[in-house]
């Protein structure tokens, strides 16, 4: 394993809107991951959503209200981490230009997706974990196209004990998800997903995993009603799975 920080780094977790109320089990194991590596690790109990939602939908004053929040509640410590590419990607790409005050940046300019603040400031790509499952990963747009996590996520599932870890074919295509996407447009939507779920079947895999939420909840529903046995596990669930504490599939 890769030599850890001297000093605890505090460490502010944003859960996201979609993670805290439908999947409160990967913040949990962001968390627990997190406190392994020697971070400190806070939950601010205000925060709210990025306004992501608002801003693409034509709400920008409501999505600037939310990014003043964001910066307030965020202020101070070393990083912000997120288990989302997707909201992310909306706190560094358009807060700065929805923050009145550019001093109020900080928690901006600190914050972090999970695998870029593994392998960027932690400087780990072997977190210890154990994960015995065949595994694919889905590189998420805002992640792969936004933010360049680039092979990250890859870096650190290579590393984890017992993971037999198979190429997904047209990886950095589009899921079809894209938030308000699958609703406005649905016919293209699903036309997306249906390959997309091709491509995860062809490897075989039992296990597709993603660095965010959204996208595991959009093709693991389609996986779902064709019952083909893959399951959607976010990556910091895999991260923090050990043989002491594996993972364990929700109830």
């Amino acid at each position: 394993m890769s030599t850890r920080r001297s000093s605890p780094v505090r460490v502010a977790l944003f859960a996201t809107c979609l993670t805290d109320t439908l999947f409160p089990g990967t913040a949990i194991a962001a968390t627990r991951l997190l406190e392994r590596l020697g971070c400190r690790v806070e939950f601010p109990l205000d925060q709210t959503c990025c306004g992501q939602m608002h801003l693409n939908t034509g709400y920008r004053e409501h999505a600037a209200d939310l990014a003043e929040r964001y910066a307030a509640i965020f202020a101070g410590y070393d990083a912000v981490v997120a288990p989302s590419g997707s909201c992310v990607a909306m706190v560094r790409e358009f807060h700065q230009d929805l923050v009145a005050s550019p001093s109020r940046n900080g928690a901006v300019r600190h914050t972090y997706e999970l695998s870029e603040f593994l392998v960027d400031v932690l400087g780990v790509t072997d977190v210890g974990a154990y994960f015995p499952h065949r595994v694919t990963y889905h590189p998420t747009c805002h992640s792969l196209r936004a933010i360049g996590v680039g092979d990250r996520p890859l870096r650190l599932l290579s590393s984890v004990r017992g993971l037999d870890l198979v190429a997904l074919p047209e990886a950095e295509t589009c899921c079809g998800f894209g938030g308000t996407f699958a609703v406005k447009n649905a016919d293209v939507s699903t036309a997306m997903l249906a390959d997309k779920m091709r491509c995860v079947a062809e490897t075989g895999a039992e296990v597709l995993t993603a660095g965010d939420n959204s996208c595991l909840m959009h093709i693991g529903g389609g996986l779902s009603r064709l019952r083909v046995g893959v399951r959607t596990v976010h990556l910091a669930e895999i991260l923090a799975s050990t043989e002491e504490e594996p993972w364990r599939a929700p109830a």
